[in-house]
């Protein structure tokens, strides 16, 4: 796989001296907005064989991560100047520093907000053209130089961020009313990273993964009940298109409606996709996999008053029976694990 980059700059985003020296001493009840300062370059990176390969692995890292989609709202100022720079008016380093510097101004209103570098790259892969955009941050670590003398050195983190968005500029262009051209990393639980990247782009919520994944599962599972198949046929069907989806998630591909359809078989004269046309499930023709969400078509999983339980649905009437009149299930055949867990219970209890 090759990645083409045409234009590539990076600045800082720095907290203030004083600032910095303050919220040291501040308890976290006390802390206060930090102050972010930009350090901006002037010049964009001379593109070589090292920032290819950079930019290659955040393109692949970033496939990776879970993603959320967005569209821009009509009062962007950032779409406004994306749309000066796509028409020639706006060179890109400008465009570049006047992002920076709204980023710093959006980001500084939160607490959690840090220094970083900030990275700005326009690049093709597989023939559709991206801006890709993102806050890294700094690691310090030792290296042995030629002298064999041990001298600190700092690099940037391109292997965990959580401070990113792309846009699909091919997309964006060809299909203005598509709902996902504008992606950005969802962030850890309570860090707010949607919200702010939402505000610094001037987006609203869009293409929802999730909701597509959930459809899918209530879509094959209909489809598998109105086909009259025994409980081992439907599981079987359940585990092929649980086959594709997971083979699609590994080479970081996303769920094609109409392949996922050629691996199932056709019931009552339908192939998935009809059948999902017909219900208007409204499914898109593609959609990135979740793998939390797809692990429902080969298991069965819940957990609650201190108990957790996951086993695959191939095993239910067979290893493990369940009464419905007593609420109950029978497992046949503990995990060798539990077993012993159980075993040596019994014997301290004794």
């Amino acid at each position: 796989m090759s990645i083409e980059v045409k234009q590539i700059i990076l600045h800082q985003l720095y907290l203030s001296g004083n600032i910095a020296e303050k919220a040291a001493e501040k308890t976290e009840n006390q802390a206060e907005n930090p102050t972010l300062t930009t350090r901006l370059r002037s010049q964009l990176l001379p593109v070589n064989d090292e920032i290819e390969q950079m930019m290659l692995q955040l393109h692949q890292n970033y496939q990776s991560k879970a993603l959320a989609y967005g569209v821009f709202k009509g009062e962007s100022q950032f779409a406004r100047q994306l749309n000066r720079l796509m028409e020639n008016e706006l060179d890109f380093i400008t465009f570049s520093q006047q992002s920076a510097q709204s980023l710093a101004a959006e980001l500084a209103k939160y607490v959690f907000a840090d220094s970083g570098t900030f990275i700005l790259c326009q690049y093709t892969f597989l023939a559709i053209d991206y801006l890709f955009l993102a806050l890294l941050d700094s690691r310090h670590s030792m290296l042995v130089d030629e002298e064999l003398d041990i001298r600190h050195t700092s690099y940037l983190n391109i292997q965990q961020y959580d401070i990113a968005a792309r846009l699909n500029l091919t997309e964006l262009k060809l299909l203005a009313a598509s709902n996902r051209y504008l992606s950005f990393i969802k962030g850890r639980v309570g860090r707010k990273i949607s919200d702010f990247f939402m505000d610094f782009l001037g987006a609203d919520g869009g293409f929802d993964p999730k909701q597509q994944n959930l459809t899918l599962l209530q879509a094959v599972d209909d489809f598998c009940q109105q086909g009259e198949l025994s409980s081992k046929q439907i599981q079987e069907v359940k585990k092929q298109a649980f086959d594709y989806c997971k083979g699609q998630l590994k080479v970081g591909e996303e769920v094609v409606l109409e392949e996922l359809s050629d691996t199932l078989p056709s019931l009552n004269q339908q192939n998935f996709s009809q059948f999902s046309q017909q219900q208007q499930y409204e499914l898109a023709d593609s959609f990135p996999p979740l793998s939390g969400a797809l692990k429902s078509l080969t298991k069965y999983s819940g957990s609650g008053k201190g108990v957790t339980l996951s086993f695959d649905a191939a095993l239910l009437n067979e290893r493990i029976v369940w009464d419905e009149q007593s609420d109950s299930l029978t497992i046949k055949g503990l995990p060798a694990n539990l077993r012993d867990q159980l075993q040596r219970f019994a014997k301290s209890d004794a």
